[in-house]
C-alpha cells in the first residue's frame, strides 16, 4: 500500500528552507530577522522557526536578536576539505617548528573569528600552546590578519581591544591589511595578549583562493619585530609549500 506523500515532501521542504538559512547566514556572516527574511524571501514567522530548529542543534548561533551559523554547521561543512587541508600543511609545519623552534598553527575562517585547526608545539623551554578548536578575532590576530586580507573584511566585525596594541579604527585595518597583501605576511605585534607575537602567511587551495592561514607564535621576548620580520620568508616558504600539496600551481 502506497505512503502518503504529504508529510514527506513538506520535511523535504523545511530542509530546503533549512539549507537556505544557512547559505544566507554564510553570506552575510551574520544578521537579524529582517536582512535574513529579505536575503531568504521567507516570512519572518518561518524564518524564526527555522532559526531556533537550527539553533537547537547548534547549526545557528543567536545573540541578542543577531544570528550566526553555528559551529556545528562549520563542523560539517568543513569534515572534507580540512582534512585534505591538515594532510597538506602538517608536514611542513612541523618541519617549520622542527627547523625554528617556535610553536606553528593553522588556522581558518568560521564566520567572524579565526578556528584553530591544528597546532605543532615548539622545542623551547617556554613555547605557546593553541588548543585546535579555539577561536581568536580575526583583527587581532596574525592568523586572522591573513584571512581578512585575502578574503575580505564581513559585515558585522567588532574591532574590541584586546590590549593598547590592537586596531580598533576600521581605517587602520584596512591600511595594515593593503600591507599584509603587500609583503604577503601579517604579524601580530602583542594585539591579542601581550607579550606574544606571531607571524602568519596564507595557505592557498588549488583555485587559487585563500583556505587557511599558517602562523609562528612565540613569546615577544624572543620574537622580536625584527626577528619577526626577518623570520617571515621562512613562513610565508612554509605555507606556499603546503599550498602546493593542495594542488595550488598559480602565483601569488
Amino acid at each position: 500500500m502506497p505512503r502518503p506523500r504529504g508529510k514527506g515532501a513538506q520535511g523535504v521542504k523545511t530542509l530546503e528552507r533549512g539549507l537556505l538559512v544557512l547559505e544566507a547566514l554564510s553570506a552575510l556572516g551574520e544578521a537579524g530577522l529582517g536582512p535574513l527574511a529579505a536575503a531568504t524571501g521567507l516570512s519572518k514567522s518561518t524564518l524564526y522557526r527555522l532559526l531556533q530548529t537550527l539553533a537547537l542543534k547548534g547549526f545557528v548561533e543567536e545573540g541578542g536578536g543577531v544570528y550566526r551559523v553555528g559551529p556545528r554547521a562549520f563542523a560539517v561543512g568543513q569534515a572534507y576539505p580540512r582534512q585534505s587541508l591538515l594532510q597538506a600543511a602538517r608536514p611542513e609545519m612541523e618541519a617549520l617548528a622542527e627547523e625554528l623552534g617556535e610553536s606553528v598553527n593553522l588556522a581558518v575562517m568560521a564566520g567572524l573569528e579565526a578556528l584553530y585547526l591544528d597546532q605543532v608545539e615548539g622545542k623551547k623551554l617556554v613555547r605557546l600552546f593553541t588548543a585546535p578548536g579555539s577561536r581568536a578575532p580575526l583583527h587581532a590576530t596574525g592568523v586572522g590578519k591573513v584571512l581578512l586580507a585575502y578574503r575580505g573584511v564581513p559585515e558585522g566585525l567588532s574591532l574590541e581591544a584586546y590590549t593598547p596594541h590592537t586596531l580598533t579604527r576600521r581605517e587602520a585595518l584596512l591600511a595594515e591589511l593593503e600591507r599584509v597583501r603587500a609583503q604577503g605576511y601579517a604579524l601580530d605585534n602583542e594585539e591579542k595578549e601581550l607579550g606574544v607575537r606571531c607571524v602568519a602567511a596564507p595557505v592557498f587551495g588549488p583555485g587559487g583562493e585563500v583556505v587557511a592561514a599558517l602562523s609562528l607564535s612565540a613569546p615577544a621576548s624572543r620574537l622580536s619585530l625584527e626577528e619577526a620580520h626577518r623570520l617571515a620568508p621562512q613562513v610565508v616558504a612554509a605555507a606556499r609549500r603546503a599550498s602546493l600539496r593542495l594542488g595550488f600551481t598559480g602565483s601569488v
